[in-house]
């Protein structure tokens, strides 16, 4: 490379950084805080911890059916939807309630969470309105709805290249050892300069696969896309129908068993019960393989009208495409390794923001630099 083409690449790193800098801390930041943001809202709402001896809601429970008729009379909409949470944890139930043609998973929905015997309501409170929700909102949407996810998907590409960019360089033109050295004795404005290359370095790789799965979150469409392209095209989620559009809906319990026959090796993760129309009951499962335990790949659709199985969406029978696509959340959120990579998720979040302030200052200091440089030079 020469030297005219790795100033204007650095150049162009800078006021690309600049420009981006602050969002990407910010989605950082905002990630960070998202990767335990379940367990952090049940510290900020004790109220809805509930220790109980009895053993958490499974497929063969009536405790859902509880929990369904409670919440259908707080909220009387025939035509509102319900989704229930399984956690396999015991305690409160969380849940889901999408009012009349809300049925999306991002709509404008009310969080309820039930006790654990399904009886009672011990918080309700609307999607986006306390902090963590908030908080997921700003960094999935910048709370501007498909436009917010838009400009994160395409600032997220753009990161990419930053990130690109600022390797190609750094990459030494000679001793390896001096480029992967920080200079402390150095002075300030090298010390910033090294903070700032080394922290990019290291974390280079892992910041790659955040970024990326996170764009590819954001724009869904865009994904299957660049699957489509470099591997094949992932398979489509079947989207049944119910047999008829009104009748006695059955009990949850009726289309558990149904769709635990018809998946007996799976783990149950969430349960959508529909409001009269032609929806099915959507059972949403962890087959053996899956790695995400919250929000696995693979559903089972019942009528909720006949209990007869309508479609099994398997992850693990899908395509090279379906495989590589159910990584991607789990990459972005940190769970893929448990424990320890949750926490060098929050670790990675910090980073985008040391990145931004470190070549902030150092861009500043450059500047400062040369100003008196040129002021000396005039006064001579």
């Amino acid at each position: 490379m020469t030297s005219r083409t790795r100033i204007l690449l650095r150049q162009f790193h800078l006021w690309l950084g600049l420009g981006l800098g602050g969002l990407f801390a910010l989605l950082g930041l905002t990630g960070s805080a998202l990767v335990f943001y379940i367990e952090i809202d049940r510290v900020l709402h004790p109220a809805v911890e509930q220790h109980v001896s009895t053993s958490a809601p499974d497929w063969d429970s009536p405790t859902w059916d509880r929990t369904l008729a409670t919440g259908r009379a707080r909220w009387h909409d025939p035509h509102g939807s319900w989704s229930f949470e399984a956690t396999g944890e015991g305690g409160a139930i969380p849940a889901r309630y999408y009012p009349s043609d809300h049925h999306s998973h991002h709509a404008e929905r009310e969080m309820v969470w039930f006790s654990a015997d399904g009886e009672r309501v011990l918080r309700a409170e609307p999607w986006g309105g306390y902090l963590m929700s908030w908080l997921y909102e700003l960094h999935m949407h910048l709370l501007a709805g498909e436009v917010g996810s838009q400009i994160v998907g395409w600032s997220g590409f753009a990161m990419l290249v930053l990130l690109v960019s600022g390797i190609i360089v750094w990459w030494p033109r000679g001793s390896w050892r001096k480029a992967l050295a920080f200079k402390r004795h150095a002075a300030p404005i090298r010390r910033l300069r090294d903070l700032h290359k080394l922290s990019g370095v290291w974390s280079m790789a892992l910041l790659f696969i955040l970024v990326g799965t996170g764009a590819l979150l954001a724009l869904p469409a865009i994904k299957t896309q660049l699957l489509t392209a470099a591997i094949t095209a992932p398979d489509k989620v079947p989207d049944p129908q119910s047999s008829a559009s009104s009748g006695q809906q059955i009990p949850i319990s009726e289309a558990l068993a149904a769709a635990h026959r018809a998946a007996p090796d799976a783990r149950l993760a969430f349960i959508d019960v529909p409001g009269i129309g032609s929806e099915p009951f959507r059972m949403r499962v962890q087959m053996p393989g899956d790695p995400h335990r919250r929000f696995p790949s693979s559903f089972v659709f019942v009528d909720q009208y006949s209990a007869r199985v309508l479609a099994v969406h398997d992850v693990r029978q899908g395509n090279a495409g379906t495989t590589t696509a159910k990584w991607i959340r789990v990459l972005h959120d940190g769970s893929v390794g448990g424990l320890a990579t949750r926490i060098l998720a929050i670790i990675l979040g910090l980073v985008p923001l040391g990145l931004f302030v470190t070549g902030f200052l150092h861009w500043r200091r450059r500047l400062a630099a040369r100003a008196q440089s040129h002021a000396t030079g005039s006064l001579s």
